[in-house]
């Protein structure tokens, strides 16, 4: 993925090392506070750039996307982590997303001339600066993992926010205090690390009953047999009516979207059930649409007819408009 990146941004700068970040913050509901939090981060985000936010008040989660230079995205974050600590208060929120704090996770990303290795010390440094600052316990994750089983985010966010007081005594946290204060209680905890791009991709099913997408996901999972690479989940969006399979793409060349979205249509045909949309969080690489693309429309070499392709067969239109100039990476990053 890194060469391909790293054509478009050779226009500028050959040398430039470029990541993206993908903080997932614990607001969404009330839009006048997340209006506060971006306006903050807008003010003190320095050079970095921030491409793309999407908000979902079911979830209660809002997910930003910022791009730049590792210092610059750091520093971003960082800023990021202050205002979340003077505007969300962990103990009031409410959400259908699993959750530990305010900000809630923070991955740093590889996109040009820098590797997945190259990453892991800028995610430490935002680690141990953000506990040390801000007195928030940081958990690290995926290749700044500790140990084995931390690698995985929901081992981590297992209990979820609630389960802080007694998680932070018997999982102690990577970086910051163990003990539940006060302070604790507010901004919750964080899990920070290194990892390759992730496509965070969510299907609505013609029913209300969480229950079924809760074992469609069951399928799913890579870790029970199904879809290498996929992380999955069952959950009920009352803005939507319906209930929602959300899934998280960890490696899109081993199974892209297009995998995903037929084994979760085979899989809710098996209840008489069908997929009415697919939704995008967030940014998605070029590359993952294309092949989408291909595998619905074989025939067609244009990149613009094979994106439209996928769009259409992954209903990716159906909840909200789809415009792939602010959806797909390479060009938000080009804009």
């Amino acid at each position: 993925m890194q060469k391909k990146f790293a054509s478009i941004f050779l226009k500028y700068n050959k040398d430039m090392q470029i990541i993206e970040a993908v903080p997932n913050i614990s607001e969404a509901r009330d839009v006048e506070n997340l209006a506060r939090i971006l306006g903050d981060l807008r003010a003190s985000i320095g050079a970095a750039r921030l491409l793309h936010v999407d908000s979902n008040a079911d979830a209660n989660r809002t997910v930003l996307t910022l791009a730049g230079s590792p210092e610059q995205v750091v520093r971003a974050c960082f800023m990021l982590f202050h205002t979340c600590t003077k505007h969300i208060d962990m103990r009031f929120h409410e959400g259908a997303h699993p959750r530990l704090g305010a900000v809630d996770v923070c991955p740093l990303v590889p996109v040009q001339n820098i590797t997945l290795a190259e990453t892991v010390p800028w995610a430490d440094a935002l680690a141990w600066r953000v506990a040390q600052e801000l007195d928030i316990p940081i958990y690290l994750y995926e290749s700044n993992a500790s140990a084995p089983a931390r690698k995985n985010l929901s081992f981590l966010r297992r209990g979820g926010y609630e389960s802080l007081p007694t998680k932070l005594a018997s999982l102690p946290p990577d970086y910051g205090t163990d003990q539940y204060t006060s302070l604790v209680a507010q901004s919750g905890a964080s899990v920070i690390g290194a990892r390759n791009f992730l496509i965070a991709f969510n299907m609505s099913l013609d029913t209300r009953d969480v229950a079924i997408a809760k074992q469609i996901a069951f399928k799913l999972r890579e870790k029970n047999g199904g879809l290498a690479g996929v992380k999955a989940l069952g959950w009920y969006m009352p803005n939507y009516e319906c209930a929602q399979v959300s899934c998280n793409i960890t490696d899109f060349h081993k199974s892209n979207l297009q995998d995903v979205f037929e084994a979760c249509k085979n899989e809710a045909s098996s209840w008489g059930l069908h997929i009415t949309a697919g939704e995008l969080i967030g940014l998605v690489p070029q590359e993952a649409l294309l092949q989408a693309g291909k595998f619905y429309a074989s025939n067609a070499t244009d990149e613009s007819v094979l994106i439209q392709a996928a769009v259409e067969n992954l209903l990716l239109g159906k909840i909200r408009p789809f415009v792939a100039n602010e959806r797909i990476l390479e060009k938000a990053l080009l804009a």
